[in-house]
């Protein structure tokens, strides 16, 4: 190869790398807080309205598992639990599908990213990222993010997801 061919190669623009600026714990803990109001509150509503107002005073998941005295008197209805879980999941991925973010997310100005190509990630990623919140409740994978480069906790793993900064 003559010298001309490779100087003219080496002309050739370098695409420019891109910096991501991952999302850290209080951010992400800001969202939260600032979600289960802007979400929670009026799906309980909801819940309310459904199944009445006596089934705000039921016992709570946690008063069943230590087999509290409240559990015993105010037994939830399973039913309300499941059309609760499942109105909050399909409001939160609905809002994280069309922008990347619910009302607590843009508040801190972060987003959720599918964290292979950091565009909008796909309904199952979400699905399995909402799912996955359980797991990281029960197993503390809520600091993950503390101890790794990326921020990312036990559900963005286990869903291929991550929550990058958008200012």
């Amino acid at each position: 190869m003559r010298f001309r061919e490779i100087k003219k190669q080496s002309k050739i623009p370098k695409t420019p790398t891109l910096v991501v600026s991952y999302a850290g714990f209080l951010d992400r803990a800001k969202a939260f807080v600032t979600d289960i109001f802007m979400i929670g509150l009026p799906v309980a509503i909801i819940i309310m309205m459904m199944f009445g107002y006596d089934e705000t005073k039921s016992a709570t998941a946690l008063d069943v598992i230590v087999k509290d005295k409240k559990a015993i008197e105010h037994a939830p209805n399973p039913m309300a639990s499941i059309v609760q879980i499942v109105l909050i999941m399909g409001v939160t991925v609905i809002f994280w599908r069309k922008e990347g973010q619910t009302p607590g997310k843009k508040f801190a100005h972060i987003k959720v990213v599918d964290a292979s190509t950091l565009k909008e990630a796909p309904y199952f990623k979400l699905i399995l990222r909402f799912i996955s919140y359980f797991i990281s409740l029960l197993t503390f994978g809520f600091f993950l993010g503390f101890l790794r480069d990326d921020k990312k906790t036990l559900h963005d793993l286990l869903s291929g997801t991550a929550v990058i900064q958008t200012k």
